[in-house]
């Protein structure tokens, strides 16, 4: 097999799996360094942003892309809605605890996604789409959209955590919760900033996947460990290491296919996960800095 049909089968697909890995690491990494456990319900939370969408898609007739910021919006009120409701009593209790209560809004946020849209397989546009083809390098318009959309939400994210003073409090109630309430942070502000931000996030990773494969109501919770294996990879509470972390997993999990049968693919991100804990659990960048 040639160097271009590895680019073309292996590289440019797992790339794209890899950014949509990394918007979805890139939430869990936000709730792990600002609230301190991790949140089983952030798959089911893409693949309700992902639903949402085909229900604007269908309902107004508009392109994927133009329900995207509006699919965000509302993605991220239903996640401070949880927060408030599911999560916010639980916050004093043990950390395992609220990881738990994560899981049955897992099942909750399915089993309302299974009701409303049903159990078959959708998807957002029918018809065969030709991709480009860039100096042999052949790829579809969504797939590049799909890397370039990762690439400006994560600028995006990162200009906000540095330069503004929200962004700023995030950062240091990351780094030191009490001592942020000390110096005058509002931190239920925080939260509330923080689930925005991940139900943002987690609309994008829903959205693009359904826009580049299809929608099934499973295919967050397919995406759960991927995810997580990036973000630990990549080093828990780094944004530019869960976005490494995402594109790794990603590659390796289609460059896989080169020596394994396909059905063995999502043990991938499994052994990188193993491998990882047990070499660098601090991860590639070392984790918990924003």
């Amino acid at each position: 097999m040639g160097a271009l049909e590895i680019i073309n089968f292996y590289l440019v697909p797992g790339l794209v799996v890899g950014s949509i890995y990394a918007l979805g690491a890139v939430g869990i990494t936000l709730v792990f360094a600002i609230l301190r456990y991790a949140h089983l319900a952030h798959g089911d939370l893409a693949t309700l942003g992902a639903f949402l969408g085909l229900g604007l898609v269908t309902a107004l007739g508009i392109s994927p892309y133009l329900a995207l910021p509006a699919v965000m919006v509302l993605t991220a009120v239903v996640a401070v809605g949880i927060d408030r409701v599911f999560y916010d009593y639980l916050r004093e209790r043990p950390k395992i605890v609220t990881v738990m209560a994560s899981l049955g809004i897992a099942l909750m946020v399915r089993a309302i996604v299974q009701v409303v849209w049903g159990v078959d397989s959708q998807t957002y546009t029918r018809g065969i789409v030709r991709p480009e083809n860039w100096f042999g390098i052949r790829v579809r318009d969504r797939e590049l959209i799909t890397i370039l959309a990762m690439i400006a939400l994560v600028v995006a994210l990162q200009l906000f955590l540095q330069r503004s003073k929200w962004g700023k409090a995030m950062r240091a109630m990351s780094d030191n919760p009490d001592l942020a309430l000390l110096s005058g942070v509002d931190n239920g502000k925080v939260v509330t900033i923080t689930w925005v931000i991940v139900g943002g996030l987690c609309a994008a990773a829903g959205l693009f996947l359904g826009l580049n494969f299809e929608l099934k109501a499973m295919m967050g919770w397919s995406m759960l460990l991927p995810m997580f294996a990036a973000a630990i990879l990549g080093g828990v509470g780094r944004v530019e290491g869960a976005v490494i972390g995402g594109l790794i997993v990603g590659v390796a999990e289609e460059m896989s296919t080169l020596f394994l049968p396909t059905e063995y693919k999502a043990a991938t991100a499994f052994a990188i996960l193993l491998l990882m804990l047990l070499v660098r659990p601090t991860g590639l960048l070392r984790g918990k800095v924003l």
